[in-house]
């Protein structure tokens, strides 16, 4: 993780600041033809950094365990158990082909809790609307160097280190 956090994320943060720049200084000049030029850029590596943000904290490692108050109740409202929710974030997440992340969001319109997929380094609420609460990281570059090729295992002992009172913090914040 330590190659991850300083390499991985810290490239997508130096990419967003430069695209950023590049932003200001298309805004100033008003090319507009430029600033949408940009939005592939500040999309990629501002979700990049959304995302690993949020993953990071996401983490602990005297994580694992199981939820407790509201978001305990709230996955068993919507998933029918912890179990049953675990089941289902992890095969999707593990299904995601290529590279993306699987998260567990808020549906501000519904409230209610939701497992989503995004592609690439999409983030969650601006491309679903869901508020995020916990993500997955699946990029080869998060698990391959302790887990090969075996996504699987990596989803899987990921709940061995979650921060379940960062993503109930995100609840209370969400609802």
């Amino acid at each position: 993780m330590e190659l991850h956090h300083k390499k991985h994320h810290a490239t997508y943060v130096n990419n967003l600041n430069a695209a950023e720049e590049k932003l200001v200084a298309a805004q100033a000049e008003g090319d507009i033809s430029a600033v949408i030029a940009l939005q592939p850029a500040l999309r990629f590596n501002g979700g990049g950094h959304i995302n690993h943000s949020i993953f990071w904290k996401n983490l602990s490692p005297q994580g694992g365990g199981v939820p407790t108050g509201d978001l305990a109740d709230a996955i068993n409202r919507d998933f029918g158990s912890f179990d049953l929710f675990k089941s289902a974030m992890t095969a999707s997440t593990v299904a995601i082909q290529g590279s993306g992340w699987g998260w567990l969001g808020f549906d501000p319109n519904t409230h209610r809790l939701r497992i989503a997929t995004c592609s690439n380094q999409d983030p969650l609420q601006a491309t679903t609307g869901l508020v995020p609460l916990f993500g997955i990281d699946v990029w080869e570059h998060a698990y391959y160097l302790q887990y090969k090729n075996v996504r699987p295992d990596y989803v899987k002992e990921i709940f061995e280190v979650v921060n379940w009172q960062d993503i109930s913090d995100r609840y209370q914040s969400a609802m």
